[in-house]
């Protein structure tokens, strides 16, 4: 995480009677996660059901993707106020705060989630067990929390220049680009007579609305992967096709019906994976899938700024013939004077490629790196402890999951 481009975080401390408290009630909560969090997704639904339509993501909804973000990122947070060993919380927090920054989360609807989040702990627990003092020292957890990414997110507001939750805008296709099946990329400019799109840092992200059919305004996040430019932003789509589970609405939406030419609402950029420009130290970008997202993004970045950084570029993908990306990834790192590509591919041929699974032992790792990764929570978890086993340090290694449960902190 790169905290250069955003505010401090500031948190008050648990009273050492709520801090024992805690302690002795965490492995009760965390072990009752999976029920505590459905609970209260049900209530809170069921009580705010605009929430659902407007700004979560339906389709991770029906997949169970998104039942335990939440609720889990208030136990990780108490997990790290309790424990003064342990790594920082502004991990975490920055991690919420960007991705409540891009949905226009105010803080008017966290006292919804704590009325809700709270009545589930009790169901699920028992009165009994959730007695006054417990019930006091969680609720102290849960403002700190709050309370510290309501002024971070505010802070976020007012660097952005908008008024807290005021983030979205309507952009033109300029441009749309099939990458093979199901993928396809997108360039938007600003509407005739509209401010051009201002520029980003990158690795963020944007947020992407698009309205269905039974009128829901629903959300997804996507990395922007053009260089830093005044004006145009891009972003690659993968459809999420529904076999065994929900497809996904909003890429659906966007590969099958999004043109040149349309209208699309669209979030200012944000995101705390940030390639760290002041730096001269080597990069590497190593990424799976339509994870290769933000990695061509920064490559194409540090191309454009013609830097003479070694970059080292690590993609896997499932089949040579429909994977994504790859020729742009291949493009960028052509330009860059010191740049390198290695892929992996689990079948086919390509003349750069391996076949496998990604295995970094494969490759030499540049001293003193600064370790970009993005992909699925396999993938992550598999590449990290590859990292690790090769001696990279833990803050060397920055990763962004393309999975709701982004509160993921390295163990």
């Amino acid at each position: 995480m790169n905290t250069k481009h955003q505010p401090d975080f500031v948190h008050e401390q648990l009273t050492d009677e709520h801090a024992e408290t805690i302690r002795a009630t965490l492995p009760l909560v965390g072990s009752k996660i999976d029920e505590i969090a459905p609970n209260f997704y049900q209530r809170m639904f069921s009580a705010n059901p605009d929430l659902l339509r407007d700004t979560f993501n339906r389709g991770n909804q029906a997949r169970g993707a998104q039942q335990k973000a939440l609720a889990a990122s208030v136990a990780t947070f108490a997990t790290l106020l309790v424990n003064p060993d342990g790594p920082s919380p502004d991990e975490l927090l920055s991690r919420i705060g960007h991705k409540h920054v891009s949905l226009g989360i105010t803080e008017d609807q966290y006292q919804i989630v704590h009325d809700n989040l709270f009545a589930a702990i009790v169901d699920v627990l028992g009165a009994d067990v959730v007695t006054a003092p417990v019930a006091e020292a969680w609720d102290e957890v849960y403002w700190i929390m709050a309370r510290t990414l309501v002024r971070f997110e505010n802070a976020l507001y007012e660097k952005a220049g908008v008024e807290p939750g005021e983030v979205f805008l309507t952009a033109k296709v300029a441009r749309r680009i099939d990458q093979g099946e199901h993928v396809a990329s997108f360039e938007l400019e600003a509407r005739q007579g509209e401010p051009a799109l201002r520029s980003f840092l990158p690795g963020q992200y944007i947020s992407v609305r698009r309205t269905m059919a039974d009128g829901a305004g629903q959300l997804r996040q996507y990395s922007l992967c053009n260089a830093p430019t005044e004006g145009r932003w891009q972003f690659t789509v993968k459809q999420v096709l529904g076999d065994t589970t929900p497809a996904g609405e909003v890429s659906t939406s966007l590969v099958e019906g999004l043109k040149e030419g349309d209208e699309l609402e669209v979030s200012l950029p944000t995101g705390d994976l940030v390639l760290d420009q002041d730096s001269e130290a080597p990069v590497v970008l190593i990424s799976a899938g339509i994870g290769a997202t933000p990695m061509l993004g920064m490559a194409r970045a540090l191309a454009d700024e013609k830097s003479t950084r070694q970059v080292l570029v690590l993609h896997a993908d499932q089949d040579a013939a429909g994977a994504a990306l790859v020729d742009e990834l291949t493009e960028a790192v052509d330009a860059l004077p010191n740049g390198s590509l290695k892929l992996w591919f689990e079948k086919g041929e390509h003349e750069l490629a391996t076949l496998g699974l990604m295995q970094l032992d494969q490759v030499e790792l540049p001293e003193g790196a600064q370790f970009y990764l993005c992909g699925s929570n396999g993938f992550l978890m598999a590449v990290r402890s590859q990292l690790q086993e090769a001696g990279v340090p833990a803050e060397s290694i920055h990763f962004e999951l393309f999975a709701p449960n982004d509160w993921l902190l390295p163990k």
